[in-house]
């Protein structure tokens, strides 16, 4: 088998299967094909198939993974699932097993025991090893091993791999035991002399005025004589502001509320979250980000059009995996069926 179909279970907006799709080797019989995809928001689902399979829009299923019957998709040879990361998000309250999303990477094992595929990668965000007081992610990575496959997780700094953005995901590629195939994890060294500031992100090319998704939010003018005060680099709580611009916040102070980018690093991570200067924020317009930039920092092409309103749009652009680090990942899958070695490293994790 040369060429894999690929199932996506809670794929997105479709930063994976845009990846996946778009990943080449240097022997074109290795590829990637979509064959189904499943999500259970309507926007996200609209997203995935005017992007990626515009042409075979049936074999997205738009319903809540607890609904859906298995039994009725097609075989595949390969399985993506970046189950819900709510749960274990550390912006999120960071319940774990006992959140309401915890639970659904079960129905990633139930897909692998159903289909069996050759490989999987699964994704998560970098708090995962710590629900549950570790015992969250010791669960998953047994249950992988116990439906058949050799596991190689690891947390990927996506701005080591030449990615606008500092954003952090633990992704599990297994490989079914009676595979020959080793898998890798692909070393960063490649991709060390990419210009990953955000300002090249975002202004090279420039976006043209007329580019869908690119549309302004309105800020108040509370928040931009706030955003007036904030340097590049700096967020509420760190600049130096008059008294009446200071936000009355007990608790938690959260880094990254009204944090305006620094132009000459990687962005900090894009979040699907909203509200409260959430938004990230340009480094020298008293702005935030539209979500045509905010999608750049995601590595999505100005191709690639969002469906739904802006704060839908605003939502699944946050909560995607980089298309570009997806590919990346999958190219070193591919090559490890194909039997062509790449630059790698050790796994960081230990577990």
């Amino acid at each position: 088998m040369s060429y894999f179909r690929l199932g996506e279970l809670f794929c997105g907006p479709g930063g994976i299967g845009y990846g996946a799709t778009t990943a080449a080797i240097e022997d074109p019989e290795f590829r990637i094909v979509h064959q189904w995809a499943t999500d259970y928001d309507k926007d996200t689902c609209d997203t995935y198939i005017k992007n990626i399979c515009p042409d075979n829009p049936d074999s997205v299923i738009c319903k809540d993974i607890r609904k859906l019957n298995m039994n009725t998709l097609s075989d595949i040879d390969a399985l993506a699932f970046g189950f819900p990361c709510n749960d274990f998000s550390v912006v999120g309250e960071q319940k774990g097993m006992e959140g309401v999303f915890g639970p659904l990477y079960s129905y990633g094992i139930a897909a692998l025991k159903l289909f069996k595929p050759l490989w999987f990668l699964a994704e998560n965000v970098g708090g995962l090893r710590n629900a549950n007081d570790g015992k969250a992610f010791k669960k998953i990575l047994e249950e992988l091993r116990r439906a058949g496959y050799r596991i190689t997780p690891h947390l990927y700094k996506f701005e080591e791999y030449g990615i606008p953005q500092a954003r952090h995901r633990i992704i599990i590629i297994g490989i079914r035991e009676d595979q020959s195939a080793i898998y890798r994890v692909p070393s960063p060294a490649p991709y060390a002399d990419i210009d990953n500031t955000c300002r090249t992100a975002i202004e090279v090319p420039p976006i043209p005025k007329d580019a869908p998704n690119n549309e302004l939010t309105r800020q108040s003018p509370t928040v931009v004589e706030r955003l007036k005060h904030i340097k590049p680099g700096e967020n509420a709580f760190t600049a130096n502001l008059p008294e009446e611009l200071r936000l009355n916040v007990t608790g938690a102070k959260i880094s990254q509320i009204y944090k305006r980018l620094d132009p000459e690093k990687p962005a900090y991570t894009v979040t699907g979250s909203g509200g409260g200067g959430t938004h990230v924020y340009h480094w020298s317009e008293p702005r935030a980000l539209t979500n045509r930039e905010r999608a750049r920092l995601q590595t999505f092409p100005d191709t690639y059009i969002f469906q739904g309103s802006k704060e839908s749009v605003r939502k699944q652009i946050g909560m995607a995996v980089p298309c570009r680090g997806a590919k990346i990942i999958f190219e070193a899958v591919l090559r490890s069926f194909a039997g062509i070695d790449y630059p790698c490293v050790e796994s960081n994790i230990n577990e």
